[in-house]
């Protein structure tokens, strides 16, 4: 079996796409997911991302982690859908799409894809974090000196443990780079592993610094490893909408896996 596939990355948050509008792929198939995302043994990547069709819509997303598993919203794999859709000449600079937590809009003008995420509307502050779900689950940590930190001992230490369990949680540090801006560093689900970048995550970064007076800006710019994003967002009475994360999205490079 030939698969033909793209690879696309947002912020060096990178994902295998298939064009699936004729629902060719073996979805149900975890393990040949998870060895197409192997980054030694298969093509490499952070998750699998299938453009399904939509009767009502532009396409449908569906995004599998690199483990293999069907997961929840990927915003920087959102963003790289859009430019792929954009590439195969189905979009031209807006369109709607249908993803495992709802509708999305979005834009696309000169490889920056504006992506609008969920609303938010409830945020579970701790002392010395935050959680909220933008799509996908997060927990929010200031931490100081980002650049040494152990990200995968303390995010995996996190990721299982009290509150979060079996269910578990991305887990997301971050540090004040001054003038509403952050460097986040994230600790992924499903990649068991640090990655360059996590949409939902910086978003959830963002609304979080907000929600704890570290910033009274209403749109964001994050420091990724990978790169820069912005979130934007409007919020009233700690209802956040019109929630945006925006960042290029780039095409790197396209084959044909056999099997």
């Amino acid at each position: 079996m030939n698969t033909k596939f793209y690879k696309y990355q947002g912020t060096g948050n990178d994902f295998v796409m298939i064009d699936n509008r004729n629902l060719h792929f073996p979805k149900d198939d975890i393990a040949f997911i998870k060895q197409l995302c192997d980054r030694r043994f298969g093509i490499g990547a952070d998750g699998l991302i299938l453009l399904n069709p939509s009767t009502t819509y532009d396409f449908t997303m569906v995004y599998y982690n690199a483990d293999g598993n069907e997961g929840t919203m990927c915003g920087n794999g959102g963003r790289c859908l859009v430019a792929f859709a954009h590439d195969l000449g189905m979009i031209e600079e807006k369109t709607t799409f249908d993803a495992v937590d709802g509708l999305h809009h979005a834009n696309i003008i000169d490889g920056i894809v504006d992506l609008q995420m969920v609303d938010v509307t409830e945020i579970h502050l701790e002392n010395n974090y935050a959680f909220l779900d933008t799509g996908s689950p997060h927990h929010v940590e200031l931490v100081e000196n980002i650049g040494a930190f152990d990200v995968y001992k303390q995010g995996k230490r996190i990721r299982n443990g009290a509150p979060y369990f079996e269910e578990g949680t991305n887990v997301n540090f971050a540090e004040n780079t001054g003038d509403g801006s952050f460097r986040v560093r994230t600790y992924e689900r499903g990649v068991e592993n640090e990655t360059l970048a996590c949409g939902t995550g910086a978003t959830a970064v963002a609304i979080a610094m907000y929600v704890q007076k570290k910033t009274d800006k209403k749109s964001i710019k994050l420091q990724v490893e990978g790169g820069n994003l912005e979130v934007s967002f409007e919020e009233k009475d700690n209802c956040f909408t019109e929630v945006f994360l925006k960042g290029p999205a780039t095409y790197v490079f396209e084959g044909n896996y056999k099997k």
